[in-house]
């Protein structure tokens, strides 16, 4: 699939076949991910890999969005560390990873959909308790990954009255 389209095409899928997602697909993300741009090229994140289907049933128990979570048969968990990158500028690295993994996904064929998780107090308390991150390291969000059972249109968003130009 052509990038644009890629771009164009693609939406959030929150339900899935039963179908696992292969190693190599996962692989496939992964790398996908790592080839986001970053501030000064630093790379702070790390990805948590959830195949464990007591962990995915689980989350849903703190993270009141993340209920797609239960049918998934993957997710990723997008982090950024602090230690890495010591400004703020790792949500827009590890925001910038997350997009290229949705990206990559439905070039794939796979279906996903991102969960925010930071800023909210809670829901990186959860993220981080659940799956054991360490002081330093802030889960940004939590991408849910499928086989898709469900197809949406291409949606247009583009809104011209959102475009200023060369001033406000």
């Amino acid at each position: 699939m052509e990038a644009l389209k890629t771009i164009m095409t693609r939406r959030s899928i929150r339900k899935y076949t039963d179908e696992d997602v292969s190693p190599e697909l996962e692989r496939t993300l992964l790398e996908a991910g790592m080839a986001a741009p970053s501030a000064h090229n630093r790379q702070p994140w790390h990805f948590i890999v959830v195949r464990d289907r007591a962990t995915l049933d689980s989350i849903p128990e703190y993270h009141p969005y993340s209920k797609m979570l239960k049918k998934a048969p993957l997710a990723i968990v997008v982090c950024g560390d602090n230690e890495v990158q010591d400004t703020d500028f790792w949500t827009q690295d590890c925001s910038a990873a997350t997009q290229n993994i949705l990206l990559a996904a439905h070039s794939l064929g796979l279906g996903a959909v991102w969960l925010g998780v930071h800023p909210v107090e809670n829901l990186v308390a959860g993220v981080k308790g659940k799956l054991g991150i360490p002081g330093q390291v802030t889960p940004l969000g939590i991408i849910s990954v499928g086989h898709p059972a469900e197809e949406k249109p291409p949606a247009n968003r583009f809104k011209e009255e959102r475009v200023h130009r060369d001033r406000w």
